[in-house]
């Protein structure tokens, strides 16, 4: 049985194939219901102890029901994956241990391994894993692209996959969708993740079919801008002038200030929401709402981080985000604090705030054209994969420069894991 795990930014998804067959992707439970992607989230329970005496600590979809059903007393890690390649993380703190980050990315594989087994059976020690172009935070910086690399192939070690091979999450992309084809084609690859935005331009088709990553492979780039960027764009324009970011306060010697900006930028980044909750920042917060002079706004903002509502704010973003996929106007609502925060978010304000990002995906997607030397008639297929592809205007960009009928979607959520497994099978078979 050959295995591909695609531990993304914010979901994550595990597949295996056997000798000549299809790939078949694990499913989980999430409040009975089977789904197929499992949460890069982390729930530490300060209520419930494990058999050592540490909190019990649950990932996924599990996370997300103990969270809520412990209403959010807990310690709640998401998206452990944006802060692989930064140096300045190297512990944190839960209770009394301390965790690395290659422990709490373990905790997520243990349960994505464990499901996975129940399903399809032993595993093994082999493992075909995506990595994006450019990690989150490291640019074109090899230095910090080798600590993501070295810390992702430890966390497959901690739970019992020795041999890791790591592919371009693209790249496995393409080869999912090579899977339904009869004909060669020239692709161009678009995987939207949580984190990151990656291209790929490959040959795909029954031609190419068992050829090695390095044949395929015309060219590669990307960026890190994607589904967790537009979700920070709504946190900034619509949720954080109802928390405070435009209020002022009297300081100490009379003088009118601004309110501080960087909480607001860690409640943009989900990542980031735990570095709220620090003794440090939650007084500083609360000596500002009693000299501010939009004292209910800041008390919102300190109920949102005493309260742990991170994950209730991140939930009704995202709702939002999806819903102006399908419609031009959304209501959103964010009841959990004292004054619930309500009101219409338009599709065309919405593209508006995230013009800076698409422009930043488009120019990607120009700049591995141009170094490839390929104009847009060279290419038989855009192949859009991942969450942020269903977003009207960043489809939008690839209609533009390739036109519509050279569109082409399938299992936009699972074909990556999807192609790793098919990857895992040419790499290690005989």
């Amino acid at each position: 049985m050959f295995v591909g795990l695609d531990f993304g930014t914010t979901n994550s998804a595990i597949a295996v194939c056997d000798h000549d067959q299809p790939s078949r992707v694990a499913q989980f439970s999430l409040f009975n219901k089977p789904v197929d992607l499992f949460r890069s989230i982390l729930y530490f329970s300060f209520s419930q102890r494990d058999k050592r005496g540490q909190p019990k600590v649950s990932a996924g979809p599990y996370a997300i029901e103990d969270y809520l059903e412990e209403d959010g007393l807990g310690r709640l890690i998401l998206s452990p994956k944006s802060s692989l390649a930064s140096k300045s993380f190297q512990t944190t703190q839960i209770l009394h241990k301390q965790y690395s980050l290659p422990e709490l990315v373990a905790i997520i594989l243990r349960h994505l391994r464990d499901e996975a087994e129940e399903q399809f059976g032993p595993l093994g020690r082999r493992v075909v894993a995506g990595r994006p172009v450019r990690f989150a935070g490291a640019d074109d910086d090899e230095e910090r692209t080798q600590l993501a690399l070295e810390r992702l192939h430890n966390a497959f070690a901690i739970v019992g996959f020795d041999e890791v091979v790591c592919e371009f999450e693209p790249v496995a992309a393409a080869y999912s969708y090579e899977t339904s084809l009869d004909h060669d084609e020239l692709v161009l690859v678009a995987d939207f993740g949580g984190g990151t935005t990656d291209f790929c331009v490959i040959k795909v088709g029954p031609s190419h079919i068992g050829q090695s990553s390095q044949e395929k492979i015309l060219g590669i780039d990307g960026v890190p801008i994607a589904g967790d960027t537009f979700d920070g764009r709504i946190v900034r324009e619509f949720v954080s002038p109802h928390l405070g970011i435009n209020s002022t306060f009297k300081s100490q010697f009379g003088e009118v200030l601004p309110m501080p900006i960087w909480p607001y930028s860690k409640l943009e980044q989900w990542h980031l929401l735990g570095m709220l909750s620090d003794k440090k920042t939650l007084g500083m917060l609360h000596d500002i709402q009693k000299a501010s002079h939009k004292p209910e706004q800041v008390e919102a903002l300190i109920d949102c981080i005493e309260g742990n509502l991170g994950f209730y704010l991140y939930r009704a973003v995202e709702q939002t985000k999806v819903a102006l996929s399908n419609k031009q106007q959304q209501n959103f609502r964010f009841t959990p604090l004292r004054t619930p925060i309500e009101g219409d978010i338009q599709r065309d304000d919405f593209e508006t705030w995230i013009t800076k990002e698409l422009d930043q995906i488009a120019s990607c997607c120009d700049r591995l054209m141009d170094d490839l030397n390929l104009g847009s008639d060279a290419i038989d297929r855009v192949f859009l994969t991942g969450g942020t592809s269903f977003v009207p205007s960043v489809r939008q960009i690839f209609i533009d420069r390739f036109g519509e009928e050279k569109m082409g979607s399938g299992n936009e959520l699972t074909s990556v894991a999807s192609g790793l497994a098919q990857i895992a099978r040419h790499t290690f078979e005989g």
